[in-house]
């Protein structure tokens, strides 16, 4: 018996392509609130307090300012 391969599906046109991984409105609110971090770590450490201090400045600006970034930007 000789077996014939079937055609292929044709492809659904109710099919969209899948959205961006991150929309440009949070790319723009986490880079912003990146730079807030880096600046207050950086004036953080400057100022005098151990590496460990400056890092954590810098994530408890980065951390809080996304929802006020939020409310600003949206």
């Amino acid at each position: 018996m000789s077996s014939v391969p079937s055609p292929p599906a044709p492809a659904s046109r109710d099919s969209t392509p899948p959205g961006p991984f991150m929309t440009l409105y949070t790319a723009i609110i986490l880079l912003t609130a990146l730079d807030i971090g880096l600046v207050v770590g950086g004036l953080t450490y400057l100022g005098g307090t151990s590496a460990a201090d400056a890092v954590l400045a810098g994530l408890l600006g980065a951390g809080g300012s996304v929802p006020v970034l939020r409310s600003l930007i949206g």
